[in-house]
């Protein structure tokens, strides 16, 4: 079985992504670039962090976020990138001036602590609020029609929690029996269960973080929530020639033949120096050995797969739409 390349056009007709990960592999990065990439050619994309981290405020270099949609970047060809952080007790008010016309009363708990009691005694509540508000976010339209966001993209829970977050119905069960809030939820349930969701899954090429992965393809099957892409981050460039990639990583390198190619080149370097290089060239292809060997591991999910390349000086705004631009280099749009 071998890797998907590239975008499908299942996953172009999505315009709810999530994007999740196990902790530590880049899924806010991805997160930013891949609302980035989609905003492109006049498009307006939502960014929506769920976890209180304020990681598109960081990762855009920008003051933490309100609980409001507003513009954090310019994309290529006229689009916009807008972003929301939810919290969750500014969306249990607004549920309950929606559908209850509670405002004040609202108000009212929230000084008394009713808040913060209600999402204690029922967990499930906060993640159907989480994402009613998504879905609201999704569904919304203009007044020709069109909706207010293209697409909206989410940096989701880490994959040990995700299909928990995304799995309403059996949330919904704890929280509410009949009322507008079931019906909103109700709601909710459909469209993560749709064509017009993806759940993309960002990895590095490391055993634990792609095992994790395999995981919760797993996961979410079991749960039909439909998984997008695998989100390959952190990809190291091989500086070996294929014929010579197993040979060294076996250690099999000729220290001799380093230091005659050198001096050829016009380079006398003390053996000290030719040693340690031929020791860097054994960890280099040891280590692009096992990240082929991860690759063929991903191919299990047979999901469609995109690498990113590693930034060794970190990512600061510029590498989000360097990374942007390799997603649709990749076929993002």
């Amino acid at each position: 079985m071998t890797t998907l390349p590239g975008w499908t056009e299942e996953l172009e007709r999505s315009r709810l992504h999530f994007v999740t990960g196990k902790g530590g592999t880049g899924k806010t990065t991805l997160a930013a670039s891949l609302g980035l990439a989609l905003a492109r050619e006049g498009r307006r994309v939502l960014l929506v962090e769920v976890e209180g981290r304020q990681g598109f405020a960081q990762a855009f270099d920008t003051e933490p976020l309100p609980y409001a949609e507003q513009r954090i970047a310019a994309a290529p060809g006229g689009g916009e990138l807008r972003a929301l952080h939810v919290d969750v007790e500014a969306a249990l008010l607004e549920y309950f001036e929606m559908f209850y016309n509670l405002g004040f009363a609202g108000r009212t708990l929230r000084r008394m602590g009713a808040i913060e009691f209600a999402t204690t005694l029922a967990p499930g509540l906060r993640d159907v609020l989480l994402t009613g508000k998504i879905k609201e976010c999704v569904g919304r339209t203009e007044s020709n029609g069109r909706h207010t966001y293209d697409a909206v993209v989410v940096d989701a829970p880490p994959t040990g929690r995700v299909v928990r977050f995304l799995d309403v119905t059996r949330a919904l069960t704890d929280v509410a029996k009949t009322g507008p809030i079931r019906g909103q939820a109700e709601g909710v349930v459909r469209l993560l269960h749709s064509g017009e969701t993806a759940v993309h899954i960002v990895t590095l090429l490391e055993e634990m973080p792609v095992r994790e992965t395999l995981d919760a393809v797993a996961e979410l099957d079991g749960a039909d929530l439909r998984p997008g892409a695998v989100l390959v981050n952190r990809v190291r460039p091989s500086r070996l020639p294929a014929p010579a990639l197993l040979p060294a990583a076996d250690g099999r390198v000729d220290a001799e033949r380093v230091r005659s190619g050198l001096a050829t080149a016009g380079l006398e370097l003390p053996g000290s120096t030719v040693d340690a290089l031929v020791a860097e060239t054994v960890e280099h292809a040891v280590g692009i050995a096992a990240e082929q060997r991860s690759r063929e591991q991903l191919a299990e999910a047979d999901l469609p797969t995109l690498e990113l390349a590693d930034f060794a000086g970190g990512v600061d705004v510029a590498a989000l739409y360097e990374l942007a631009d390799a997603l649709v280099e990749q076929g993002v749009k």
